[in-house]
C-alpha cells in the first residue's frame, strides 16, 4: 500500500496510527450499525401503532412529531453510518487523507480528530461560504 498523504508539517502515518483509525471506524460502524436498527425499530413501532380512534388534533400533532423526530435519528444514523464505511474504504484504497476538491492532503491531525472527514479545512470552509 502506498504511503497516505500528510501535510508538509506533519509526520507520515504509522502502522499503528493507521490501525488505531481502522479500529476506531470499524466501531463507529458497528455502534451505528446497531443505533440504526435501533432507530427503525422505534421508527417502525410508531408507524405501525398508527393514528387511533378519537385521537384529537393534539395527539395527532404529537404522534407526527415523535414519528419526524424518529425519521431524524434514522436518517442522521444512515448518513454517519455511508460515510464511515467509506471512510474505511478510502483508507484501504490507499485514499484516505486526499481531499476530495483540491486533492491535497486533509491532515492527519485533522483526520485523527474527524476520521470521516474528506475535505480539508480550506475547501471545507470554502464550501461552508457558500
Amino acid at each position: 500500500m502506498r504511503e497516505l498523504p500528510v501535510k508538509e508539517s506533519e509526520d507520515a502515518w504509522t502502522p499503528a496510527e493507521l490501525d488505531e483509525v481502522r479500529g476506531e471506524l470499524a466501531l463507529e460502524v458497528d455502534r451505528l450499525t446497531r443505533q440504526l436498527d435501533d432507530a427503525t425499530s422505534s421508527f417502525s413501532a410508531l408507524v405501525a401503532s398508527g393514528e387511533g380512534a378519537g385521537d384529537d388534533q393534539v395527539d395527532h400533532g404529537a404522534a407526527t412529531a415523535g414519528r419526524e423526530h424518529e425519521m431524524t435519528i434514522v436518517n442522521n444514523a444512515r448518513e454517519l453510518l455511508e460515510q464511515t464505511q467509506r471512510a474505511l474504504v478510502r483508507l484501504s484504497s490507499g485514499a484516505y487523507g486526499v481531499c476530495e476538491t483540491c486533492s491535497g492532503p486533509i491532515g492527519k491531525a485533522r483526520l485523527q480528530a474527524f476520521p470521516r472527514v474528506t475535505l480539508c479545512v480550506s475547501c471545507k470552509a470554502r464550501g461552508e461560504r457558500r
